[in-house]
């Protein structure tokens, strides 16, 4: 009975930890929307109040609590009741799962890397999630200026590919390992840009190649890469078949090396 009573417990704390890292995860989404201007043009960073794309008005305090904003307005401007952009509440959405699925992984023994502690409630396994929260503080940006803007910002990779080699040592991670991904998979991406002169991948798939590495190791890393090309080989050819691109059209590639990240990040494939 005693025993029971603990793991019922021990659920119920698990539930909350969760549920308390989406909530937070939205305000991050929120703390994310608030540092990007967007425009109908492509992303740049900007900082204070959220404005309307459109009449360039700042929105009112009240209009800023992620996610019930948005639905309160349904999906429109107070001032001009021009459409608001999806990316706000998407990006909040995106943070809110993230966040509450990093604590369920943290806060529980699936699939967690080799060099955490199997302990429950060890302070490694809280490292661990706010390594990953800020990766993905990160990397949500990241996957938002290449979508929309086709690049990947020097002042959003080069801080994410310190933090994660930083913070992996920090947690006692294999140091050669991380080397050998993040030079492997870096040199990888360098090899292309320098054959191509820059027309196959970009700067910005270099640093995003450092980044995987360092952040999952050489075989995560190799996985994310992997996931990458296959995430973007489906994307291709959904819009060449509906006519939306043709061969020759480009298709932003560091989006997709963001997905194949998340996925690697979670060990999705280790459950098959």
């Amino acid at each position: 009975m005693c025993v029971r009573r603990f793991q019922t417990r021990s659920n119920m704390s698990i539930v909350a930890i969760t549920l308390l890292a989406g909530v937070i995860g939205v305000l991050a989404g929120g703390l994310v929307n608030a540092c990007l201007l967007r425009t109908r043009d492509g992303l740049a960073f900007t900082f204070g109040r959220k404005k309307c794309v459109t009449c360039a008005r700042p929105m009112a305090i009240a209009d800023h609590v992620p996610v019930i904003s948005y639905l309160r307005l349904k999906g429109k401007c107070r001032r001009c009741s021009s459409v608001i952009p999806w990316q706000y509440v998407a990006v909040e959405v995106a943070m809110g799962v993230l966040f509450a699925a990093f604590a369920y992984r943290a806060a529980t023994d699936g699939n967690l890397p080799e060099f955490v502690s199997v302990y429950p409630w060890h302070t490694e396994r809280l490292a661990l999630f706010i390594r990953d929260a800020i990766m993905a503080m990160l990397l949500i940006p990241i996957f938002m200026f290449d979508y929309r803007a086709s690049v990947i910002p020097d002042r959003l990779s080069i801080p994410a590919v310190i933090i994660a080699l930083l913070m992996n040592v920090a947690m006692g991670a294999d140091v050669n390992n991380l080397l050998l991904g993040g030079l492997g998979i870096g040199s990888f991406f360098a090899v292309q840009f320098l054959a191509s002169r820059g027309t196959w991948v970009g700067g910005g798939d270099i640093r995003m190649g450092l980044l995987i590495g360092f952040l999952l190791g050489f075989e995560l890393g190799l996985v994310a890469l992997l996931l990458s090309y296959v995430f973007g080989s489906i994307a291709g050819m959904y819009l060449i078949l509906s006519g939306k691109r043709d061969m020759h059209s480009h298709v932003p590639f560091g989006t997709f090396l963001v997905l194949g990240t998340f996925v690697a990040m979670f060990e999705v494939l280790a459950l098959f």
